[in-house]
């Protein structure tokens, strides 16, 4: 049974090249002098229980197809039937009212997404306490932080177990904890048989949650299927731009630079690789390639650890993670409330033809779940082999 029908949707915005020309349309219903379509000619149907991941460039219309979904625009073309509760996390705290306090601004929201007044006397204390605003909920908003505005409307928004949750680039809500809350949530949603729209330009938390995915490139479909189908011809499509983009450039960046991080989080602290001086770009012949990865989080709770290896402006070749692999890092030491983790992985006889690699790094929650670090491109080496014959990798084989 379908959830969500779309049939031939479009989205048309008219152009105007001075305010002069908008109020002539307004009086005297002039038409526009340009028309720019968001989204066009868009059919697809989700199935009950299917969680469907929508990416694309910025500019390709995913943001706009959520705001027709959730009924917040309304299509120029083509229609849209929905089956069920529809929930959605577009905008958070788009419409607080910043003098009323927190615990006013959920009364005053609550009426607007749906919320009947006893359903939400009886939720009140679960919204608050999922936040974790309990010592802040009768203060101004106009006190709260960002982030807390955000946590706040997120309890809100996903209250109630809805039929169909629309996601908007979600998951960068709050601390790296509260992150971690709101994908367990939406798990759970998804489990629990909802049917789930997510937009994000995170192609991990895409491949965590989604079944299926949806690719809109200027504002038509490209693409729809199976999650690894449809992911795999945007990365090929993603690289190919990279590329275009790199003739430019006459070196790889060796040692990328760090992002910073907010106090309290947990990070990335070193990559190495045995042969390779930090800061140049190494040469490696060895039998076997060594990295050793090391991090800080707050805490005990061990976290995963993941390593990507490509080929340098190439294709992606391996990825792993501790928490896929049933491998828990080893805590080196543990300092006021804050735990030191180190693994190493070694890629035994290493199938790679002679080339230029590079390797990323990433820090995630125990489960896989959350991204806390990501150090992109990190390391960037040269890996001579010894057979001469061309190629990506060395295959097992026999000759019979």
């Amino acid at each position: 049974m379908s959830s969500i029908q779309v049939e031939s949707l479009g989205k048309c915005y008219a152009l105007y090249s001075n305010p002069q020309q908008r109020l002539k349309r307004l009086i005297f219903g002039s038409p526009a002098q340009e028309q720019h379509w968001a989204l066009k000619d868009l059919s697809f149907e989700l199935d009950r229980g299917h969680c469907l991941g929508i990416i694309g460039d910025n500019g390709a219309g995913k943001s706009t197809l959520l705001k027709l979904l959730a009924g917040s625009i309304q299509p120029t073309q083509g229609q849209i039937k929905r089956k069920g509760r529809v929930t959605a996390i577009l905008e958070l705290g788009a419409g607080f009212h910043p003098d009323f306090t927190g615990r006013e601004n959920l009364i005053f929201a609550a009426s607007f997404i749906g919320y009947k007044e006893e359903e939400l006397k009886i939720l009140e204390s679960e919204i608050i306490a999922f936040s974790e605003l309990e010592d802040a909920i009768d203060r101004p908003i106009k006190t709260y932080s960002s982030g807390m505005v955000v946590r706040l409307a997120f309890a809100l928004v996903t209250a109630l177990q809805p039929e169909v949750l629309i996601i908007d680039e979600a998951l960068a809500v709050g601390d790296q904890h509260f992150q971690k809350k709101c994908v367990n949530r939406i798990e759970a949603f998804r489990n629990n048989g909802c049917t789930i729209l997510f937009c994000s330009h995170s192609l991990y938390h895409v491949r965590q949650l989604c079944d299926q995915v949806l690719w809109l490139d200027q504002g038509q479909m490209r693409g729809l299927g199976p999650m690894n189908e449809v992911i795999s011809a945007y990365e090929t499509h993603v690289r190919l731009k990279d590329n275009a983009g790199a003739l430019a450039q006459d070196q790889p960046q060796v040692d990328a630079p760090l992002k910073s991080h907010e106090p309290g989080s947990a990070q990335l602290v070193s990559a190495k690789v045995k042969g390779i001086n930090a800061g140049t770009r190494g040469v490696l012949n060895d039998k076997d390639v060594c990295i050793t990865l090391t991090a800080i989080s707050p805490g005990t709770d061990p976290p995963s650890m993941g390593f990507m290896l490509e080929q340098f402006q190439g294709v992606g070749i391996m990825s792993m993670a501790t928490h896929a692999e049933g491998v828990l890092p080893k805590a080196t030491s543990t300092q006021d409330g804050w735990t030191n983790w180190s693994v190493t992985l070694t890629l035994t006889d290493l199938p790679l033809h002679s080339g230029a690699y590079v390797l990323s790094f990433y820090l995630f929650d125990s489960q896989g779940l959350v991204i806390f670090d990501e150090w992109k491109d990190h390391i960037v080496f040269d890996w001579v082999s010894a057979s001469l014959t061309p190629g990506l990798v060395r295959l097992p084989h026999e000759w019979s």
